[in-house]
């Protein structure tokens, strides 16, 4: 038992060197790991921008703001321009359908807070709370990886959730931003032991959107662990862990009471897209049949970048990664995939996992510095491509 203590205490991730006492960094430094991440960011936004704007057909009617408001973005502008309904909502025929009830309501909110503050109209308001909070995860990240290994690897890292496929929706009105900002701090605040701050960054990551049980997970493992190594109970960490949890649980309770059925949040995916947990039968169903006779490059390429996930997240397991990190990013990978949601929205659902990428970015770090660059730009080109492509020629929702 002491043996496997000792470990415990220990424990650091492959890569990750001992960290010398020393003077509190000036200036200087301090902003270096706000600055640093904040160009690297915006250089990787200014190309999705200008792919999005070169992928969209010359006579279309839409343009990059219209595409960055498209298909979920709607519903979360309705919320804060209108609220919710009251109650279920029905199709002329009697069956249920869905409603904006099924969307959690931190990021509208936020939106209804911009608009309320600047007069920017909601469509308006809403791309700047997804680039603002998009900002804040790409530096938050950054923090994250350096904590874990060093410098370089936080800065490859932060990039690579950037140009990552799928990355356009960090732009979009859509939640991905906001929830990889609170839950990478969650995680941040967690591993420094501010138990607090990372359960109430873990609350509003449950109030941003219902995948926030990985968070809650992984503090709960975050605070076991610190106790283990005290050998003694944490009442902070405990709080800490409440705290975190409490954010899905709230929101679905409170849809509840607004729509008279215990089971209204769920009633009401099923009921507007087809969304419930099935063990991942759908998405095994997906899978034999774009392998054995797709011809589609979107499911095609869906089932590679589902096993790339995968395949990332085997190879950071076996490696000596911090255990929380591990257990958030296999459940949002296995919330994912263990769903019946539409198979083309699955890699933008996998933008905040975080795990996969994670050997990638250890081998971009510790490579040359002209291949990790020349690395990174053919990913970026890529996976900037990759979401106008799904954005401006694939006619479904993303």
């Amino acid at each position: 038992m002491s043996s496997l203590q000792d470990r415990v205490r220990s424990f650091r991730p492959v890569g990750a060197v001992p960290r010398p006492a020393r003077a509190r960094p000036g200036r200087r430094h301090r902003w270096r790991g706000v600055w640093v991440p904040l160009a690297a960011h915006a250089a990787t936004v200014g190309l999705q921008f200008l792919v999005l704007w070169w992928m969209i057909p010359p006579d279309s009617q839409d343009g990059v703001r219209d595409k960055l408001l498209s298909w979920d973005g709607q519903w979360y502008v309705d919320v804060a321009r209108n609220g919710y309904p009251d109650g279920l909502e029905y199709h002329d025929d009697g069956t249920l359908s869905g409603s904006t009830l099924a969307f959690f309501p931190l990021y509208p909110g936020l939106v209804r807070l911009v608009h309320d503050l600047t007069g920017l109209g909601h469509g308006t308001a809403a791309l700047v709370v997804s680039r603002v909070a998009a900002a804040c995860a790409a530096v938050v990240v950054y923090h994250l990886g350096r904590r874990l290994y060093d410098h370089r690897v936080g800065l490859v890292l932060s990039v690579l959730v950037c140009v990552q496929p799928m990355a356009l929706s960090l732009s979009m009105a859509y939640t991905e931003g906001l929830f990889l900002a609170l839950a990478a701090g969650a995680l941040l605040a967690a591993h420094r032991e501010a138990w607090l701050t990372a359960g109430l960054l873990g609350l509003l990551a449950g109030l941003t959107r219902s995948t926030a049980v990985a968070v809650a997970a992984a503090l709960a493992v975050a605070a076991g662990l610190a106790m283990w190594r005290r050998r003694r109970v944490v009442w902070r960490a405990v709080a800490g862990c409440a705290l975190g949890a409490a954010g899905v649980p709230a929101y679905l309770l409170w849809v509840a009471h607004r729509t008279g059925r215990l089971d209204g949040w769920t009633a009401i995916q099923e009921a507007g897209w087809q969304t419930h947990w099935d063990w991942g039968r759908a998405t095994l169903r997906f899978f034999g049949d774009t392998l054995r006779h797709g011809d589609g490059w979107v499911a095609v390429s869906t089932v590679m970048l589902i096993c790339a996930a995968l395949l990332g997240s085997a190879l950071t397991i076996m490696d000596r990664v911090w255990p929380p990190l591990v257990v958030y990013g296999l459940l949002v990978i296995g919330l994912t995939v263990g769903q019946t949601n539409y198979y083309h929205s699955k890699p933008r659902l996998l933008v905040p996992a975080l795990l996969a990428l994670l050997p990638l970015a250890v081998a971009l770090a510790r490579a040359r510095t002209r291949v990790a660059v020349t690395v990174l730009v053919v990913l970026a080109l890529f996976g900037t491509w990759y979401g106008a492509y799904l954005l401006t020629v694939w006619k479904w929702a993303v």
